[in-house]
């Protein structure tokens, strides 16, 4: 029986071996009445997923491909290193020339501190003078900046304890808001503006539990300068990326003898504290400063042009030197050759 079976096995084998030598004599008249089923046949359709045969769809379009030749690298290191070493000796210079003094008052002012860390304390008011120097006059505008050291701004829960809602003069309900503790006194009358930032507020002029005016108070002077567009309030929203920084405050008034700016002399800061540091070692300073076509005093910046130039130029040198060696070795070789 097993016999019969590979017999049948290899007598199927020689006929599809017949049928294939037939075919290859054959192969016009097969190929001849392929070509009359094609003619004869509907098309077969465009699968509905294929693009549409465009240069722009099957990405056929002529691109542009830059030859890097070392003249080309070389003159593009050499040109940009040259000119972030020019843009930074520029800007370094500019932020040396601005003149600017620093006031630290944090130990001067540490009755008044103390006197705020007791809550109970905070409708009294407490002041305290500071005296300072200035060795040589200031020309033309000084700004004042007011400044922290040590305060975290940019910690989570005191970025989102705010109501932008509320900043906005819409009617919110700010318990149910990010702006915990503080959002309601005990009595239920709520806090406006509530959150942990506008209760930080550096010079504490409005009503959450350290400022001592409510918010359409915070500017007597003008009446434009009131609630949630003050410009203080603003500023101080604005939440700093590092615990040392420094806000806005003033600008000086050119007037009387500060017509030319701020003169050398002896002066005094009266100070009328509220916010208490003491307690996270934080320090207050005030800053008087001039300012340059570049800003105020940031020697960051050209540092960061300075180094970036001079890196560039270095690696500038050691591709002409490599480039000068391989030119080198390949000369040499084309010679040997030659011999």
């Amino acid at each position: 029986m097993n016999k019969l079976i590979s017999n049948s096995r290899k007598l199927q084998r020689f006929k599809n071996a017949d049928f294939i030598k037939q075919s290859s004599h054959k192969g016009t008249l097969f190929s001849s009445n392929i070509n009359m089923s094609k003619n004869s046949s509907p098309a077969p359709e465009q699968p509905l997923r294929c693009p549409d045969n465009s240069a722009f769809k099957q990405q056929k379009l002529p691109a542009w491909k830059p030859q890097l030749s070392p003249a080309l690298v070389l003159s593009t290191f050499i040109g940009t290193g040259s000119f972030c070493l020019a843009v930074g000796i520029a800007l370094l210079l500019a932020a040396t020339s601005v003149k600017e003094i620093q006031i630290n008052y944090s130990d001067r002012c540490s009755d008044c501190s103390k006197l705020r860390e007791n809550s109970s304390n905070w409708e009294k008011e407490c002041f305290c003078l500071t005296n300072f120097t200035l060795l040589e006059s200031m020309p033309g505008n000084v700004y004042m900046y007011y400044g922290l050291h040590n305060f975290y701004q940019n910690h989570r829960r005191y970025v989102h304890s705010r109501s932008d809602a509320q900043l906005l003069g819409r009617d919110v309900n700010i318990q149910n808001s990010a702006c915990s503790p503080f959002t309601v006194y005990q009595n239920g009358t709520p806090m406006a503006p509530c959150g942990a930032i506008a209760n930080s507020m550096f010079n504490g002029t409005a009503r959450p539990p350290y400022w001592q005016k409510p918010v359409y108070l915070l500017d007597m002077e003008n009446e434009e300068n009131n609630g949630y567009i003050n410009d203080d309030f603003i500023i101080w929203m604005r939440v700093a990326a590092f615990p040392a920084f420094k806000n806005l405050y003033r600008l000086l008034s050119h007037t009387k003898e500060f017509v030319d700016g701020l003169p050398a002399g002896n002066y005094s800061l009266h100070i009328s504290y509220n916010f208490p540091v003491a307690k996270f070692d934080g320090r207050k300073h005030v800053v008087l400063s001039t300012v340059t076509w570049s800003g105020g005093r940031n020697l960051f910046l050209g540092i960061a042009y300075i180094i970036t130039g001079a890196v560039t130029l270095l690696a500038s040198c050691v591709i002409i030197a490599v480039h000068l060696k391989i030119r080198k070795n390949t000369r040499e070789t084309q010679n040997q050759f030659k011999k």
